[in-house]
């Protein structure tokens, strides 16, 4: 069975699966230009730091591509190009994914030196959003390894025994260009036949984990269950034996230099319950989610969502056969004029609940003054930002 896929690409043409849809209709939209990625990404019809750095990376390659472009000169083309990156950035200024493609692609349309023309720089900014593509699966496929390996030697268990994990919100192949993160260690530890059971919440209020991780879990084939998020407190209490639950997997949106990391809501409230009740905190994360430049979660932007998020709720209609009718929305809370209403997108759950941070580029853990040195797995950006 092949693994979900959240972008197909080929040069020209995107195609970005429709997410809202799911579990019960596959629709890929075409996406041909930058407002398009934008909308796409806003939308949720995207979502996943890694998904939504390649969906504005490759939505502005194929518009691009198609053309026609409005300008004549190096300088003019820059530009129009950067102008088009400040405006997808603001699709989703949490997840610092974006910012750090945003950033990679204007450095590279700028070393095409002072003789460039335009088509070079068009050419050059084109190759550059399809390598961000190519590099997200390798990437994966290592954090997988590393995490699995990482909980094999520090979760307590017995040596090769299987355990059990939970995970919040979505971080596999619809969050990313395959495999996943801290869905992706979870695969892998499926792999090598060190998994028992893996548990997912639901992620109110968009329902990330209900509708797209117990999907992909059903779709592979892991053992699974689905919670609530009030649940997680008593599946530890009760059931942490029993299923030998050992930690709690998740991804970042954004995780700055300290290690405090931001993430889809009830990520923070996850933290505080597996210390307590000694279950090992694993965040999983490209390096291009490490924000070097922030020190630490005071200084990121929360995104807060639009009240109805809170007040209604989306989903397919059950016939009485039990089969699936069109999609409808429905009031879930008082009328929204009745109930002031507050959803922010994301929490910050602090490094000092944080047990280890898996890259590609191996696995931090926490020193002695209780925060993370990423100094080692990327020095050159280290150096750059923070200096010797």
């Amino acid at each position: 069975m092949s693994t979900l896929q959240a972008v197909k690409y080929t040069r020209g043409k995107l195609e970005v699966l429709d997410q809202l849809r799911l579990p019960h209709e596959f629709h890929y939209d075409q996406v041909s230009t930058r407002s398009e990625a934008f909308d796409s990404i806003a939308s949720m019809r995207v979502r996943g730091a890694p998904a939504i750095a390649i969906v504005a990376s490759l939505g502005l390659a194929v518009e691009l591509h198609n053309g026609p472009v409005p300008t004549t000169s190096a300088a003019d083309t820059i530009a129009h190009i950067d102008e088009a990156l400040d405006y997808l950035k603001q699709s989703r200024p949490t997840a610092v994914d974006l910012t750090n493609a945003i950033n990679q692609l204007k450095a590279k349309i700028r070393s095409q030196g002072d003789g460039a023309d335009r088509e070079a720089i068009i050419t050059a900014f084109i190759d550059e959003a399809e390598k961000i593509l190519e590099k997200d699966l390798q990437t994966n496929l290592s954090i997988g390894d590393y995490g699995a390996e990482w909980l094999r030697a520090n979760s307590g268990a017995a040596n090769d025994s299987q355990v059990s994990v939970l995970t919040h919100c979505n971080t596999g192949s619809l969050a990313t260009s395959g495999h996943g993160t801290a869905l992706g260690i979870i695969r892998t530890l499926q792999a090598k036949g060190l998994l028992q059971h893996a548990f997912c919440t639901e992620t109110r209020p968009y329902n990330q984990g209900s509708r797209l991780t117990a999907f992909e879990l059903v779709y592979e084939g892991i053992p699974s269950t689905l919670i609530t998020d009030s649940m997680a407190a008593s599946l530890f209490r009760n059931k942490k034996a029993e299923k030998n639950i050992v930690a709690v997997i998740v991804g970042a949106d954004r995780v700055v230099r300290n290690g405090d990391t931001a993430n889809k809501i009830g990520t923070y409230q996850l933290a505080v319950l597996a210390k307590y009740h000694g279950i090992k905190f694993i965040v999983a994360a490209p390096t291009t989610s490490i924000d070097l430049e922030t020190e630490t979660g005071e200084g990121i932007k929360i995104e807060e969502r639009k009240r109805e998020e809170l007040t209604q709720i989306t989903g397919a209609v059950i016939k009485p056969d039990g089969s699936v009718d069109e999609t409808t929305k429905v009031r879930v809370a008082t009328a929204d004029q009745h109930i002031a209403v507050w959803n922010p997108a994301f929490d910050v759950t602090p490094a000092e609940l944080i047990d280890a941070v898996v890259t590609e580029k191996g696995v931090a853990e926490k020193g002695a003054d209780g925060k993370f040195d990423f100094s080692g797995m990327m020095p050159e950006r280290w150096a750059q930002v923070v200096g010797a």
